[in-house]
């Protein structure tokens, strides 16, 4: 089963594709690009692609330390 979900905000789009019966790799990605401002002629964008988990294991250490704690991030 595929399932498609995207958030913009003015500066990232944000997009999960993953497909639920698939084992192939590549399959289950997490992306995020950059926006251009809209007050400028650069047109430059740039975009990361990660594994829903790799992205699980930026999620946790975003997690652990956005509040500015210190702790120690527990990373499956």
């Amino acid at each position: 089963m595929q399932f498609n979900k995207s958030k913009s905000t003015k500066r990232f789009n944000f997009n999960i594709s993953r497909d639920t019966v698939s084992h192939k790799a590549g399959s289950n990605t997490v992306s995020i690009t950059t926006n251009a401002p809209d007050d400028t002629y650069y047109t430059s964008r740039s975009q990361i692609t990660m594994t829903v988990k790799e992205a699980r294991a930026f999620q946790s250490f975003l997690n652990s330390y956005i509040d500015g704690k210190s702790g120690t991030p527990t990373i499956d």
